[in-house]
């Protein structure tokens, strides 16, 4: 028993180990201050812009998303209110603390489901089965469903 339990603590300090020595954007810090899995931001990181901080996208409506966590762009005068501008969001540990409060939001609103998870990406148009809750799904699960 006393092994088992040396080689869960040692595979779990592995796992943790691993996951700091990626590079730390405060995914950890930022899942404990709005209570979401710390994995989990990392893997919306991971779909959203595959952990690129200078990532840029331009979507169709004219809006566009920032950094590593694709903040969009009408975030931006809520964001101002709190005294975060875009050129903040270009600091990965800024982008994924926000990040992490947008999802906080749509977890508050729609509760720890799939839907909540779409609403990071699409708003009040989430589903609770889209294509972007599968991406979440198996991107999570390759990363790190046999990690613990």
């Amino acid at each position: 028993m006393v092994k088992v339990a040396k080689y869960v603590l040692f595979s779990l300090g592995f796992i943790l180990l691993s996951f700091a020595n990626e590079k730390n954007y405060c995914f950890e810090e930022a899942g404990d201050r709005y209570n979401i899995n710390p994995y989990l931001l990392y893997t919306i990181a991971k779909v959203e812009s595959n952990l690129n901080p200078k990532a840029i996208n331009k979507n169709n409506n004219g809006t566009y998303d920032i950094g590593i966590m694709q903040i969009n762009s009408r975030w931006l005068p809520v964001l101002k209110r709190y005294g975060i501008t875009e050129e903040d969001l270009y600091n990965p540990c800024q982008n994924v603390f926000v990040g992490a409060w947008v999802l906080a939001q749509c977890i508050n609103k729609f509760g720890q489901t799939w839907k909540a998870i779409d609403c990071y990406n699409k708003g009040s148009k989430a589903k609770n089965n889209s294509k972007y809750v599968w991406k979440i799904y198996k991107e999570y699960n390759k990363l790190f469903a046999q990690k613990h």
